[in-house]
């Protein structure tokens, strides 16, 4: 491989359907299939790269390799549990430590500063901050499923280079549309 880092949040295989309602009524995302979640994801061709960080993990681990270097992000900062997940678990192949990053993220709710959420399992920019820190900051990296952007979105506003995959093409135009903002440093 020709990437440093493979960071991402592939499709878990568990056939997920983002279920945001209001009264009854249909709100944003609704139900609208993760292309790939419908079969098992199989890790194996992404583990070749120096360092691998893939979310989800805890969905396919009979899969991986074991890790000492599991990363927790708490998506709940103290706020009571609802029905969604108060957490979220990404394999690393990295020697560390567990890690954990707070960041409130719920639901409909969950945004980024001023910008609109475009994708049902978005993750938040500063998460992807961390992620590509803890892996080292590598020079090149590479998403493989990259949904709406964030960790290529993430890597441009620290000065690195990304490449992303995506097969949705909706999500392709949303990440185009976020790499093409201004530059936070």
């Amino acid at each position: 491989p020709d990437f440093d880092a493979l960071i991402s949040d592939p499709p878990y295989g568990i056939g997920y359907c983002h279920g945001a309602r209001k009264g009854g009524a249909i709100m944003g995302t609704d139900c609208q299939a993760i292309v790939g979640d419908d079969r098992p994801f199989d890790p194996a061709p992404w583990l070749l790269y120096p360092v691998v960080i893939l979310w989800g993990g805890n969905h396919f681990a009979s899969r991986l390799p074991d890790s000492p270097c599991w990363l927790v992000w708490d998506k709940r900062d103290g706020i009571p549990s609802n029905d969604q997940a108060d957490c979220e678990m990404a394999w690393t192949n990295m020697r560390s430590v567990a890690r954990l990053k707070t960041r409130y993220w719920n639901g409909a709710q969950a945004k980024e500063k001023d910008e609109k959420r475009v994708h049902s399992n978005q993750k938040p920019l500063d998460l992807m901050k961390w992620c590509i820190s803890l892996a080292g900051t590598p020079k090149s990296i590479i998403d493989p499923f990259m949904g709406s952007g964030s960790t290529l979105r993430a890597a441009k506003d620290m000065g690195l280079t990304a490449v992303g995959i995506e097969i949705d093409e909706r999500h392709c135009e949303s990440a185009a549309k976020r790499m093409a903002q201004e530059v936070l440093f």
